[in-house]
């Protein structure tokens, strides 16, 4: 994977920073060194990064997501995974920085760079972690991904939410469009969106909030928008 743009140096090794946002079930591409098929989520990816054998290498990565957040040794290397338990880690950027105050040199010797681990300068390390941590937090809040769609015409009430209905084209796809609305805190807000697209249908839960995007498998489901109302006669809302 790419290394961030908002890069952080710490004397042997570089903290990145950026925000990575993943479709559910995607039959596309999900960005440098992503594919498709995995579940939505998004949120900050802090990587380690340093200079071996003259060549900036990826040595740690954290993801740290709403949803499946986990952490790779060595992912240009032997690349092991192991999520996060959301109960036990709770926030998952201050859980990361905490692990790199305490754990950074044996995480890079299991991750198979221990010449660089022992090149650590642990006190610059500590110092410019706090700027990571800050820097990451700043990034979460401010480059969330979010999408507000129109809320359609006709609208129809149906008790405490209401639906509203429409024509979408985005080229070179579209088709009918359903949100789901509700008022929250005084004002309207989408809950869930579904749009059943020609070529890439696909539904949001909280467009506004979490936006998790999913792709609908078109090889298993023929018609999405009879799938979407099929869901909803089903009791599945």
């Amino acid at each position: 994977m790419d290394i961030g743009k908002t890069r952080i140096e710490a004397g042997a090794v570089t903290f990145a920073i950026h925000h990575r946002y993943l479709d559910g079930g995607a039959p596309h591409s999900q960005g440098a060194g992503g594919r498709g098929g995995g579940n939505a989520t998004q949120g900050v990816c802090i990587q380690v990064a340093g200079n071996i054998d003259d060549k900036e290498t990826e040595l740690l990565r954290f993801d740290c997501f709403d949803s499946d957040a986990h952490y790779h040794y060595g992912p240009e290397n032997k690349n092991e995974r192991i999520m996060l338990d959301p109960t036990v880690t709770r926030n998952p950027i201050a859980w990361t920085i905490k692990q790199l105050k305490i754990k950074l040199p044996d995480m890079l010797e299991r991750a198979g760079y221990k010449d660089l681990a022992n090149q650590l300068d642990y006190n610059l390390v500590a110092q410019k972690l706090r700027e990571v941590e800050a820097a990451a937090r700043e990034m979460d809040a401010k480059e969330r991904n979010y999408t507000r769609h129109n809320r359609g015409d006709p609208v129809i009430e149906a008790g405490n939410i209401r639906f509203g209905l429409e024509m979408r084209t985005v080229e070179p796809d579209g088709g009918p469009a359903i949100h789901v609305l509700a008022d929250v805190a005084d004002q309207e807000i989408e809950l869930l969106a579904f749009d059943c697209f020609r070529i890439n249908p696909h539904y949001h839960y909280g467009p506004r909030y979490k936006n998790e995007r999913i792709f609908i498998d078109t090889t298993l489901v023929a018609d999405s928008l009879d799938w979407v109302l099929a869901q909803f006669k089903d009791g599945n809302l």
